[in-house]
């Protein structure tokens, strides 16, 4: 229940005053009378007058101004959905959420400040429909198309620099996300850029002209000054610091207004810098307006049932009751209730306003499917309805969790998504956090590790998106540090599993060597007697002095001689006794220590320096410096 004018209900204080008013009139009435008659003649002329009576037609009156006042309000009970068809253009706002955006170059901040701009221009554009992407090192639909201004205003307050885990800035592929917005067919497509201009990302250009080719017109609005601030992010503990790079430097971000009017310029559109207050109404008017609009009927607004009448009737019965209820009592008559005929009248009304409304057939079968465990049936019947209501959020949210208990995690993602615009902030709240679950079953299901990992990075945003519209939910907060700990043990595997085949490729060279080893000592020449020296012969050489071991042939003892130039001089290698000792071990197919190091030498020189690459899709292995800001 509402009321169309809830200011006039500030007129229900005047009534009790009007009732005291009253009362007071009547006294006063009463002792004037006194004044004026004798008390015995007053008895004779008052006989049958009923003082509760009069004071009951007081009451009476009172009562019905007060009912007036309430139909004055308009009250409304109930409402319809009606479907309005309208012209406008299709606009998608795309908003930096990098962490240069936190620079205050422009108070109170680049990201403020195009959050507030965004909301002017969804004032500008009422007849238009708005959608949202939120953009980093990559990007995504926060807020699909929509007559809705509730959904895009609140898409809008949950922008901030942790939406999206990770940084830089890819214009290129928020080009492509906000082209992915429209729907096929769909003509005067707009996309309106907020941006430092700060793009770490190759191939933007391109893109934009590509878009340009499919309808796509793009407006950019640059956000800071050429000269550039420096960045300051509070840790943890909130200690606020200066932005580094890798190299320990503190990053300084400047606008990049050349790129931003290359993009503008390759989409048919034109750059604004947004400095002043009217740089939306310049871009509203100088760039959208003159556009030619498209006729749709996508939105439906809720026309809601007046129930002024039913007040205003009420007083009505009252007014007439009091006019026709005489202060004088029948002779012979039994006293009747005084309020009889008044209280049979409100009691009809009543009745009449708090009859209950019937609930939807359809919607009670959909519920009852899903309390009684018959899950599908109950996702289809409300796909059915939200056909018939797509903008209702909670067909939406009731849709996806039907699918959420069918184990269709897809489809809970996408009901769930269209619920999280719901004009109801526990609605919103809880399609957030249940966005956030459906997301985590969703990866769990999935077969590849680099799918999985990047649900559960989403699942992680959206709990966070939860918790900041409710952060005493404790539910929340418990889920997410569960699908934190599921991504780093997920990271810690892919980790290992990596280290693992590296020892496999490095145990694979050691078995090819052995294998070459292998085949050099059986190319060795046969003993006489045309036998092949025995197997623990070549694999373990014959120490000396023991009983039983047979002495090599050319195995001499070292010179014990000292003084000799010839022993330990450089490049010598151990003098003739290690030489003989080399002679020694090849007949025997072992391997001398210099052999050994030479072999290592080669293994290192085959090394390669293990790179790392981010998980995220979008970063290119280009050389470059990785930028988080």
């Amino acid at each position: 229940m509402k009321f169309a004018l809830p200011q006039l209900l500030w007129l229900l204080l005047l009534v009790p005053l009007f009732a005291v008013f009253l009362l007071w009139a009547w006294r006063a009435k009463e002792r004037l009378i006194a004044q004026f008659v004798q008390s015995r003649l007053l008895a004779q002329l008052t006989v049958g007058v009923s003082k509760t009576r009069q004071q009951v037609r007081l009451g009476l009156l009172v009562v019905a101004v007060g009912c007036a006042v309430l139909a004055m309000a308009r009250p409304q009970w109930g409402f319809t959905w009606e479907e309005v068809s309208q012209k406008g253009l299709d606009i998608v706002v795309a908003i930096d959420t990098s962490r240069s955006m936190l620079a205050a170059d422009i108070p109170p901040n680049r990201l403020e400040r195009a959050k507030l701009a965004a909301l002017d221009l969804m004032k500008l554009a009422k007849n238009d429909r708005l959608g949202l992407v939120a953009f980093a090192g990559s990007s995504f639909l926060q807020c699909p198309l929509t007559l809705d201004e509730e959904a895009f205003r609140q898409g809008i307050a949950a922008l901030d620099v942790n939406i999206i885990p990770q940084g830089g800035t890819a214009i290129a592929e928020t080009i492509q996300t906000a082209l992915a917005a429209f729907k096929d067919g769909d003509n005067h497509k707009i996309l309106v850029l907020f941006t430092d201009g700060e793009d770490h990302e190759s191939g933007v250009l391109e893109a934009a002209q590509a878009a340009s080719t499919k309808g796509l017109r793009i407006f950019t609005i640059g956000i800071g000054t050429a000269t550039g601030e420096l960045i300051r992010v509070a840790d943890a503990k909130g200690k606020v610091d200066f932005l580094k790079d890798d190299s320990g430097n503190v990053v300084k971000s400047k606008l990049n207004e050349t790129l931003l009017q290359q993009i503008a310029g390759a989409a048919n559109g034109f750059y604004l810098n947004l400095r002043g207050a009217n740089t939306m109404d310049v871009l509203y008017e100088r760039g959208l307006a003159p556009l030619p609009k498209s006729e749709f009927s996508a939105k439906l607004m809720q026309r809601h049932h007046e129930r002024f009448y039913w007040p205003l009737a009420i007083a009505i019965v009252l007014l007439i009751t009091e006019m026709f209820l005489p202060e004088r009592k029948k002779p012979g008559a039994r006293t009747p209730t005084p309020t009889s005929a008044a209280a049979a009248a409100l009691l009809y009304f009543l009745l009449s306003i708090l009859c209950p409304i019937s609930a939807s057939a359809s919607s009670a079968t959909a519920l009852k499917n899903y309390e009684s465990g018959k899950y599908e049936a109950s996702l289809k019947e409300y796909d059915r309805l939200r056909r018939e209501r797509p903008e209702d959020a909670r067909l939406a949210y009731n849709a996806g969790a039907a699918a959420y208990q069918s184990k269709q995690f897809e489809d809970a993602t996408r009901h769930f998504s269209s619920a999280t615009g719901a004009r109801d902030p526990l609605l919103a709240q809880s399609a957030f956090y249940n966005l956030g679950n459906a997301y985590f079953q969703f990866g769990d299901t999935a077969a590849e590790a680099a799918q999985k990992q990047e649900a559960w990075q989403s699942s992680l945003g959206f709990y966070d998106t939860a918790l900041k519209l409710n952060a005493a939910d404790a539910d929340a907060k418990h889920n997410r540090d569960f699908v934190q700990r599921k991504l780093e043990e997920l990271k810690q595997q892919q980790e290992k599993q990596q280290d693992k085949g590296d020892k496999k490729q490095d145990d694979k060279k050691d078995d090819q060597q052995k294998k070459d080893d292998k085949k050099g000592d059986d190319q060795k020449p046969e003993k006489p007697d045309g036998s092949k020296p025995d197997e623990k012969q070549k694999q373990e050489p014959p120490k000396p002095d023991q009983p039983g071991d047979q002495k090599q042939p050319d195995q001499k003892k070292p010179d014990d001689k000292k003084g000799d130039p010839k022993q330990n001089q450089p490049g010598d290698k151990g003098g003739k006794d290690e030489k003989d000792a080399a002679q020694s071990a090849a007949a025997l197919g072992q391997m001398t220590p210099q052999q050994a190091m030479q072999l290592l030498d080669s293994q290192r020189g085959e090394e390669r320096a293990l790179i790392f690459l981010p998980t995220n899709a979008t970063q290119k292995a280009s050389g470059r410096v990785l930028k988080n800001w």
